[in-house]
């Protein structure tokens, strides 16, 4: 049976700008508001969206990823075109691995040609947001497209790492400049350019044309933004731009909400997405249950807060706790706990993240710090405190955002 949409959900990036949190495991399945995954943000945007048929294509440190879709995404096999799997890369047209995106699309054809869609999207998988993915859909399809890219404004000194395009009055794309060193601004806002968030819908004709063309060519680099795009605009297909600032949530009370999008692709940017969550009124509504972010499902208990045995009480203050954490007669203020966490008598947490099963022990003070998971800190050591003294041990961004591997064993600082 021919379906609609079957999307392509981009993961295979190495993710190096946010080490030490991807030694061991891909960008997009590294953890993200105490309970989430980054990748949950587009496989819950297109679930949402009713596009059910889903393939993650992973590369490079996948077995994290894997396991989670495994754990978390599974629909059963009642109905066949149900489903979100992975795909590793398996070197179907040669041997090479993926050599761009376009080039990882084309080498998963197969699956195309499994399946017949009408359209095919094509999302990249490491971006915390949400999208009515139907709305973007609907657009493509009035305008008669070939390709729709999704488009959001930023400002002109981050432009250089996007995709750039410009449009006319019907968002037709006119022009494309993939990570140009001097953007094009919009219109009337010198301040602004309009950039590519990499999610793609194409009509499935026009992609295996596009990619069919695209492989051929010794010189491409088969990317989709440096090759792809510019070459189907200069051969002068339809292409449109979907204005993100359209995107209406349901169940959302606030449309600022509905345009709220991240790329956490460095570690300072991670943090700033992260702490975003514990605000009085976030920029991004988890709470909305119209539009669910789908999460590991877990049987873990509730947060506990207690006093400690000398009356001291544990105590949470402009911060997102989860389930199985216990805060034991310790102090935490605006900081994002992950799950099963424990934070013991007379600790002191501010300003944090900790992903799952992080153990501060007592008296222990930690400031901007990113804890991964399975990291015991001992009793009363400081961090976060001194540059010099975190950055024996540590790693210590520029911004003095102090970040712990996964399973690390951290020894008390020797003064």
């Amino acid at each position: 049976m021919r379906i609609p949409t079957l999307a392509f959900v981009m993961a295979g990036g190495k993710g190096t700008r946010l080490e030490p949190l991807t030694l061991d495991r891909s960008k997009p399945s590294v953890p993200f508001g105490g309970k989430f995954r980054i990748i949950d943000f587009v496989l819950s945007n297109l679930i949402n969206s009713s596009i059910n048929s889903i393939y993650v294509l992973t590369q490079f440190k996948s077995q994290s990823l894997t396991e989670h879709l495994q754990t978390s995404w599974t629909f059963g096999s009642l109905l066949r075109n149900q489903f979100i799997r992975a795909v590793p890369a398996q070197q179907r047209t040669g041997e090479h691995w993926y050599r761009g995106t376009a080039d990882a699309i084309y080498q998963n054809f197969n699956l195309i040609g499994d399946h017949n869609p009408e359209r095919v999207a094509i999302f990249g998988g490491d971006h915390i947001f949400k999208m009515n993915v139907e709305q973007m859909v609907g657009f493509h399809q009035q305008t008669k497209a070939d390709v729709t890219i999704a488009a959001i404004p930023v400002p002109i000194a981050e432009a250089r790492e996007f995709g750039v395009m410009q449009v006319d009055e019907q968002w037709r794309i006119t022009g494309f400049q993939e990570k140009p060193k001097n953007p094009t601004p919009i219109p009337g806002r010198p301040d602004l350019a309009l950039a590519s968030m990499g999610n793609y819908i194409f009509e499935r004709k026009a992609l295996v044309d596009a990619l069919t063309q695209d492989a051929t060519d010794q010189a491409s680099s088969h990317d989709f933004g440096k090759n792809v795009l510019p070459m189907m605009l200069a051969q002068g297909k339809p292409m449109f731009a979907w204005d993100f600032s359209r995107n209406r949530i349901p169940g959302s009370s606030n449309p600022a909400n509905d345009g709220y999008w991240r790329d956490v692709g460095t570690l300072d940017a991670y943090y700033e997405a992260t702490m975003d969550l514990r605000a009085v009124a976030p920029e991004l509504d988890l709470y909305n249950q119209d539009w669910p972010i789908r999460a590991e499902p877990n049987n873990w208990p509730p947060a506990k807060f207690v006093h400690n045995s000398e009356g001291r009480v544990g105590q949470a203050i402009q911060s997102i706790v989860c389930e199985g954490a216990i805060i034991s007669g310790a102090t935490v203020i605006d900081s994002v706990i992950g799950t099963r966490c424990k934070i013991n008598s007379y600790a002191e947490v501010h300003g944090c993240i900790l992903l799952e099963d992080a153990d501060i022990g007592r008296g222990a003070r930690i400031r901007r710090c990113i804890i991964d998971k399975h990291v015991t800190i001992p009793a009363n050591d400081v961090i976060g405190y001194n540059r010099d003294d975190d950055a024996k041990r540590f790693h210590v961004t520029e911004n003095g955002l102090v970040v712990i591997r996964k399973n690390m064993n951290v020894e008390p600082l020797k003064r």
